[in-house]
């Protein structure tokens, strides 16, 4: 009895073995990633040819060899080390969900569960999942700078709504929210020159200063802010990757230092 019981312990972990050679092979992921770009080019095709039998057909067996990936990552590198990592959660809410969706009467959700297949693409590339990850790092860092861009926003808001209400229909500066929205419309560079700030300033001629210092501050120095945040927390993992390989080297390095000194006594004491 022990011994069916070894031998049954034994294949299973040599399945194991073999389902998580499979998923580590260098082919693998590549296939996946080709299989989630078919996905989209199915998708976009439904939005020419809806209804369609084959495309329909398709998507159906894409659904089902995106679960037969998740199973056998799910038993080639064990629950706890599947679950381990983050992504690969977000890859298994967005199979079940395509699966436990799929034949839901709400066409909406459908379609929006379909689509959300493609976000598949982030932890499938790693340069993908490298940005992201970053992104999500760096969200602390940028509550400063939000706090700051809301701050900047309300002051000129409030300048705004007091001087140019009655310069431009209400839509634009009538009040602080619609002078908030105007604002972000400025920002962007949304036709702010010749449907906001022209005809502002031919009214009110020092209102020029107002709009450029507000370019100037909202839109250059605060959007630097960012970018320089988002990118110095883009090269934290490099910098941490090459501080392991230099502490790795160093550890080498003395490991060989006491090696020597080992063999050096050695030679010393056959001297003797």
């Amino acid at each position: 009895m022990e011994n069916n019981n070894s031998i049954d312990s034994n294949n299973k972990s040599s399945l194991k073995e073999r389902i998580r050679k499979i998923v580590e092979h260098p082919n693998f992921q590549p296939i996946i990633i080709g299989i989630i770009l078919l996905n989209g080019l199915i998708i976009v095709a439904e939005t020419y040819f809806a209804g369609n039998s084959l495309l329909l057909t398709l998507d159906k067996i894409i659904v089902w060899i995106f679960v037969i990936e998740l199973l056998l990552k799910v038993i080639g590198l064990g629950y706890k080390g599947y679950f381990s990592d983050k992504w690969n959660i977000f890859d298994f809410s967005i199979v079940l969900a395509s699966f436990v969706f799929y034949a839901t009467p709400f066409v909406s959700v459908l379609r929006l569960v379909r689509v959300l297949r493609l976000i598949r693409m982030i932890p499938a590339i790693p340069a993908l999942r490298k940005i992201i990850d970053s992104l999500m790092k760096s969200v602390p860092a940028l509550t400063g700078i939000l706090g700051l861009s809301i701050l900047l926003f309300s002051i000129y808001a409030i300048i705004g709504t007091t001087f140019f209400s009655e310069v431009l229909p209400y839509e634009f500066f009538g009040s602080f929210h619609t002078s908030l929205f105007t604002l972000m419309q400025v920002v962007t560079f949304e036709s702010w020159a010749s449907q906001v700030a022209r005809p502002v300033i031919h009214e009110i001629p020092w209102a020029w200063a107002y709009f450029v210092s507000f370019i100037i501050i909202g839109a250059l120095v605060i959007l630097n802010l960012v970018v320089a945040v988002i990118l110095s927390y883009l090269g934290q993992d490099d910098e941490v990757i090459r501080q392991e390989q230099m502490d790795r080297l160093y550890k080498e390095n003395e490991d060989l230092k006491k090696d020597i000194q080992e063999i050096k006594q050695i030679l010393l004491d056959g001297k003797k």
